[in-house]
C-alpha cells in the first residue's frame, strides 16, 4: 500500500512557508506523494456534495503550487485531486505538465483529473457543462497525442480540438507519457477509467458496495478494450485516523493508494498528525 498526503485551503491558506514546510515533512515522513484539489470560482451559496462552500476559501493553482513544491523537496511525487481537465486546453496542459515533471526530474506522476460538479464553474471557463465527459476524453487522448509525439508532428480532428502537424518539446522526464488517474463518483468516470486511464481516484460519499462495483466496472472496461485491468491503480480517500482493520479492508477492496489530511489547524499539530501516522504505516 502506498500513501500520499493532500493540501487543504482551510488547513493551509496560501501561506507559501506553510505549504512547504508540511511538504518537506510528509517528505521526511516517507509519504509517497504531495496532492492538491483545484477549483477555478466560487461563489456565495455554492455548495460541494451537499455542503456550504465559503466563497472565498482560497484555492491555489494546483500546477503551480506543484513547481513551487517541488523546488523545495527532493523526492515527494506530485499530485491533482482533481485537476478539472475539461476546462483546460489539452495543448497549454500537455507543456505545463511536462515542464512541472522534467524540472522535478520525474515526479509529476499522480496526476488526477475530473470533470468538475459545479455548473457555474463549466460556466464561467466557457465550457457546456453536459459536454465535458466528452471533452476531457479528447483532452486525454490529445495530452497523450502530443507526448508520445515525435519531430514529425501529430494531427488530431474531433469534436473539440482541432489541430494538424503538432510538435511539442520537451517531453516528460525520461518518458513518453505521463500516468493519468481518472477521479469520480458514477458509472461514467469508472468507464473512462477503463478506457483511457491508469488509476482510479473514486471521490463522493458512496456506499461500500456502489464503490465496489465501479471499480469492477473500471476493471471489466479495461479488460474488454484489451487493456490489462490488473495495472490500474486504485486510490481512496480516508482520514489520517486510519486503523489497522480499516486498511485490510481497503487491501481487500484492491486499493493500493491511500491519501489522507491533517486535520488540526496548528501547524505543529499538523505534523504530529502525519509522524504518528508515518510511525504506525510507513516505519
Amino acid at each position: 500500500m502506498k500513501f500520499s498526503v493532500s493540501y487543504s485551503p482551510t488547513h493551509f491558506g496560501v501561506d507559501p512557508d506553510r505549504i512547504v514546510d508540511h511538504a518537506r515533512h510528509a517528505e521526511a515522513c516517507g509519504f509517497e506523494g504531495f496532492y492538491l484539489p483545484e477549483h477555478l470560482v466560487l461563489w456565495p451559496g455554492a455548495q460541494l456534495h451537499g455542503m456550504d462552500i465559503a466563497p472565498s476559501l482560497p484555492f491555489l493553482d494546483p500546477l503551480d503550487t506543484l513547481a513551487f513544491i517541488a523546488a523545495a523537496t527532493e523526492r515527494i511525487l506530485l499530485g491533482t485531486g482533481v485537476l478539472l481537465l475539461p476546462y483546460r486546453h489539452p495543448v497549454v496542459l500537455a507543456k505545463q505538465l511536462a515542464t512541472i515533471d522534467v524540472l522535478s526530474k520525474g515526479r509529476m506522476r499522480l496526476l488526477t483529473v475530473g470533470l468538475g460538479v459545479l455548473p457555474k464553474e463549466a460556466e464561467a471557463a466557457g465550457v457546456d457543462f453536459r459536454a465535458r465527459g466528452r471533452r476531457t476524453d479528447e483532452a486525454i487522448d490529445v495530452l497523450r497525442l502530443l507526448w508520445a509525439g515525435g519531430e514529425e508532428g501529430v494531427s488530431f480532428h474531433g469534436e473539440f480540438f482541432d489541430f494538424e502537424d503538432l510538435v511539442q518539446f520537451p517531453k516528460p522526464y525520461e518518458a513518453t507519457t505521463l500516468p493519468i488517474h481518472v477521479g469520480g463518483s458514477s458509472n461514467a468516470a469508472a468507464r473512462r477509467v477503463g478506457l483511457r486511464g491508469d488509476g482510479y481516484f473514486a471521490g463522493g460519499a458512496l456506499l461500500p458496495q456502489e464503490r465496489g462495483v465501479q471499480w469492477e466496472l473500471a476493471r471489466a472496461t479495461a479488460k474488454a478494450a484489451g487493456r490489462d485491468p490488473d495495472t490500474l491503480e486504485y486510490t481512496r480517500w480516508s482520514g489520517i485516523d486510519l486503523t489497522d482493520e480499516r486498511l485490510e479492508a481497503f487491501a481487500a477492496q484492491g486499493v493500493t493508494r491511500i491519501v489522507v489530511s491533517a486535520t488540526s489547524m496548528d501547524p505543529a499539530e499538523q505534523r504530529d498528525e502525519l509522524s504518528r501516522f508515518a510511525a504506525r504505516f510507513l516505519s
